[in-house]
């Protein structure tokens, strides 16, 4: 069993939604937090008097291909275009299934819906690049795939996340590189007990962007993001479409400090409630309209080894009020 305890603003990982707004805090009113103002609950797991044996199999892989080591530089034909690819995988998968007597060695015997599975935590991440080490341009096709299952007191609870993502870019000169990401993927959450809070999310995105670098003193970025979010129709059928206006500036005050600041305008078209998980998953913690966002950091190197940072963030979600949030902290550097 789990439950959430109130903490610190900032010092949480998880916000409380009151949905059907009578005051009382309920399991399925959680979410993750999206900002730091948010942050104000974190999850404690409970063991009960109710135990189940079970096998435990874990499985952790991560391999590297990258044939430019072998290749001759210079290569022609099919060994100078297998010398521009690399490919980088790596899996992570710990399972637990009710245990029948015997010896269990295979991690993957088990589909996410299967009863037998108790719990199920995997993330798979695999990144192809072609022309990665040239200096005028390049691809990247990345996969990741997390799925996570666990059996609590009011039933399982699953989730299932794969994305796709393809990242060009172009240096089109010494101070200007030219970049596009397009993203693909799926997320889905399922939880028996709560219907409200099951959705299966299709997500697809194009996002252009311009880089302007001055050698290390100053750095700006300017892109567009279009995305479309949609659910399945079992699942309510929602979809939501935004265009997001992004801005970010970096410079480097002489060789101990740093200003960084950023502005995002988000416009987002979503003709729903705004009152359930879905929503909140969908708007990632905005609201249906004009969306600002901005930021700006403040860091300092004191001594050698002691860093002082200041943070500030700002937001204004369509017409809820205007949130400020700061932040300070100092680090040692050892």
């Amino acid at each position: 069993d789990f439950s959430y305890v109130e903490v610190p603003t900032g010092r949480g990982e998880f916000t409380w939604n009151d949905y059907n707004n009578d005051g009382i805090q309920q399991l399925n009113e959680f979410e993750v937090a999206l900002f730091p103002d948010q942050a104000k609950f974190i999850r404690i797991f409970v063991p009960t008097n109710v135990f189940v044996k079970a096998n435990y199999t874990t499985l952790n892989y991560s391999f590297s291909f990258n044939p430019k080591a072998v290749i001759k530089p210079g290569a022609k034909g099919l060994p100078g275009f297998l010398a521009r690819l690399s490919w980088q995988t790596s899996l992570q998968k710990t399972k637990k299934s009710i245990a029948r007597g015997d010896v269990e060695f295979n991690p993957f015997k088990y589909g996410l819906q299967d009863t037998a599975l108790l719990t199920l935590a995997t993330s798979l991440n695999n990144i192809v690049s072609f022309n990665r080490f040239s200096s005028r341009w390049g691809l990247d096709l990345s996969n990741l795939q997390n799925t996570g299952k666990a059996l609590l007191t009011y039933g399982y609870e699953s989730r299932k996340l794969n994305d796709w993502q393809l990242k060009a870019r172009w240096i089109l000169s010494p101070a200007f590189t030219f970049n596009v990401n397009t993203r693909r993927g799926t997320n889905n959450l399922f939880t028996p007990r709560f219907d409200n809070r099951n959705y299966a999310l299709r997500t697809w995105s194009v996002s252009p962007q311009i880089v302007f670098v001055n050698r290390s003193v100053f750095r700006v970025q300017a892109g567009f993001e279009w995305e479309t979010r949609r659910n399945q129709p079992a699942f309510g059928g929602e979809h939501a479409t935004s265009g997001a206006l992004n801005v970010e500036s970096k410079y480097n005050v002489l060789q101990n400090a740093s200003v960084t600041g950023r502005f995002t305008y988000n416009q987002i078209r979503y003709p729903f409630a705004t009152n359930s998980t879905v929503s909140y998953v969908m708007l990632e913690g905005l609201l249906p309209g004009s969306n600002y966002l901005w930021g700006l950091d403040f860091t300092k190197r004191l001594f050698n080894n002691i860093e002082l940072s200041l943070q500030y963030d700002g937001r204004r979600p369509a017409q809820a009020p205007t949130v400020h949030t700061g932040r300070a902290s100092i680090r040692a550097l050892f």
